[in-house]
């Protein structure tokens, strides 16, 4: 069995993805390389087969007709055959230090016949425009060197949410969770890190920055403009968690359903923001109308949502508040650089 399975996503991805799957190598005949060509009309699939064809045991090329990120990370689960799984976008690439030692560590979990459900490391943003970088690390939220459960989490500040970027699942708790990510649908990474929750009883933070999150083209799906422009997936996304859970009620932490519920807000508070700033009548009619439908579907997980600080300033009452909202929006941009 490999120890760890790399789904690779691949839209038009000729210029990139090479520096992307060439950093997963390192980790050799313990992993496999999922790249899953996902309906590209460049030399995405001809690359990809090239990597398959040069290492038959370790790099899988799946073609697919065009179905999205998400149905790109649902092909590479299907086809994983690793103990863990652990999506990388095509545009990005892992530290290959940090990734050996990694592997080291899920294979002596392996090996000791411990259960880890899932590996949290830190992410870092590479920005393309001026050349910075910012690491995401956890080592005030989660403690190192043990296996933990949930009780044991901290208070995460507000740019230290888990991500995909930082979460290596164990491939069963996927599947038992049944996670299958909607198709031609952006920011259902949101759904990856949210759904599964749950089912993860066990985790184990290693204090590496292995993910390098490559940030700052002006087509990716974070830039501000596309995120307005693609509004109507952002808020399909917000439903589906939404209707995921019914919490607290439906998870069996406590502290677990007080970040799921946090996390909620804080993707309604982006959705929200993106559908103020726009400054059109119909997205301020859009916004009304999701938090319209959480109000219906779920009153009391509605309310919990509706009162705390995120949900407040996702509601402004005015176009005094909006416009204070959008200036926030930007001054925690420039702050955290998140996009």
């Amino acid at each position: 069995m490999k120890i760890l399975s790399f789904g690779v996503p691949c839209y038009n991805s000729e210029t990139y993805m090479k520096k992307c799957i060439d950093s997963l190598l390192v980790g050799g005949d313990d992993i496999e390389i999922i790249i899953v060509d996902d309906g590209s009309k460049d030399g995405t699939a001809a690359i990809a087969d090239e990597y398959a064809a040069a290492y038959p045991d370790i790099v899988k090329a799946v073609h697919q007709e065009n179905g999205g990120h998400g149905e790109a990370v649902n092909t590479g689960l299907k086809n994983a055959s690793g103990l863990y799984y652990k999506v990388v976008d095509s545009d990005d690439w892992l530290d290959e230090e940090s990734l050996k030692k990694v592997i080291e560590v899920l294979k002596r979990f392996a090996q000791n016949k411990k259960r880890v459900d899932l590996m949290i490391c830190n992410y870092v943003y590479e920005h393309v425009e001026d050349q910075t970088s910012k690491a995401i690390r956890y080592a005030n939220v989660l403690p190192e060197g043990e296996v933990f459960g949930w009780n044991k989490v901290r208070r995460f500040r507000v740019d230290q949410n888990l991500l995909m970027h930082s979460m290596i699942y164990r491939t069963r708790v996927l599947k038992d969770a049944g996670l299958e990510l909607p198709k031609h649908t952006f920011y259902v990474d949101n759904l990856f890190a949210y759904v599964p929750l749950p089912y993860v009883r066990s985790l184990y933070y290693m204090n590496v920055d292995l993910y390098r999150y490559y940030i700052g083209r002006s087509d990716q799906s974070v830039n501000e403009t596309v995120m307005i422009s693609r509004i109507d997936q952002q808020i399909r996304v917000n439903k589906m968690m939404f209707d995921a859970y019914s919490l607290p009620d439906d998870v069996f932490n406590k502290r677990l359903a007080r970040y799921m519920m946090s996390y909620l807000a804080m993707i309604c508070l982006v959705t929200s923001i993106m559908l103020t700033i726009s400054g059109t009548e119909e997205h301020r009619q859009k916004r009304k109308e999701m938090w319209r439908y959480f109000k219906e579907n779920d009153p009391g997980m509605y309310y919990r949502l509706r009162v705390g600080l995120r949900g407040i300033v996702s509601n402004p009452p005015g176009m005094i508040s909006s416009s204070i909202m959008r200036k926030g929006y930007h001054l925690a941009q420039k702050i955290y650089k998140f996009n």
